[in-house]
């Protein structure tokens, strides 16, 4: 694994990150390493290719079209795996993995990837695990449409990107590197793009977060994570 694929034990992070290192290093090998720039679309929905991504360095966006608009449904980084559900279900790809910003990745192949499965149970643990995880995460989301304002459910969306994604800042503020438009954040809410500038321009007033084109820093993690709670 050369210097840019290397993912240091204590920062491996995701999947990968939660695999032995000498299992890690066996997965990583049964890859080709693979350099993206920034907006090539790695995986594209609807295509019926079954390769899996195991990123090792960088940000993607995934995106689904829904009615139309192609909405940011998740990012994923340094140590995440993409494409694991065509991979397994030999389905068409359920959404589009894009790069944001320079990406390095092993592609790995669906056979290969099966051969990984079956040789390495601890492996086919984890996919299940993080397939689970993230219908979870999916669950979620829905739930908060119905159980919460926008205010919270761009406060609960913005205090998981700023923990996986965030690095710190001046002070005790945190950082999102991955650059994410207003617009964006309306798909990931449920919400419309006015009402999402409103609720970060509330945001902003209480002190939460500073923001200005495409990104973002959280002031106030603390005061951001009670309001994810709905805690006043």
């Amino acid at each position: 694994m050369d210097g840019a694929d290397r993912l240091p034990g204590e920062r491996a992070t995701g999947f990968l990150g939660r695999l032995p290192p000498t299992t890690r290093q066996e997965v990583l090998d049964h890859g080709r390493p693979r350099r993206y720039e920034p907006g090539d679309r790695i995986l594209r929905e609807g295509d019926r290719d079954r390769h899996v991504i195991l990123l090792t360095s960088g940000f993607v966006k995934v995106t689904t079209h829904i009615e139309g608009i192609e909405a940011l449904v998740a990012i994923r980084g340094a140590g995440d795996i993409v494409g694991e559900a065509a991979a397994l279900s030999d389905q068409p790809r359920m959404a589009s993995v894009i790069a944001c910003g320079t990406v390095t990745a092993r592609l790995v192949t669906a056979e290969a990837f099966g051969t990984v499965l079956i040789r390495y149970p601890d492996v086919a643990r984890l996919v299940t695990i993080t397939l689970a995880e993230r219908l979870r995460w999916a669950n979620d989301r829905r739930a908060d449409f119905v159980a919460f304002p926008v205010e919270v459910r761009l406060a609960r969306v913005l205090v998981e990107i700023s923990v996986r994604f965030g690095r710190r800042a001046a002070h005790e503020a945190v950082a999102i590197d991955v650059p994410l438009s207003q617009r964006e954040l309306a798909t990931m809410v449920g919400a419309s793009e006015d009402t999402v500038q409103k609720a970060l321009r509330a945001l902003r007033r209480a002190g939460l977060i500073h923001s200005t084109y495409r990104r973002l820093t959280v002031l106030d993690p603390a005061g951001l994570r009670r309001m994810s709670r709905h805690v006043r």
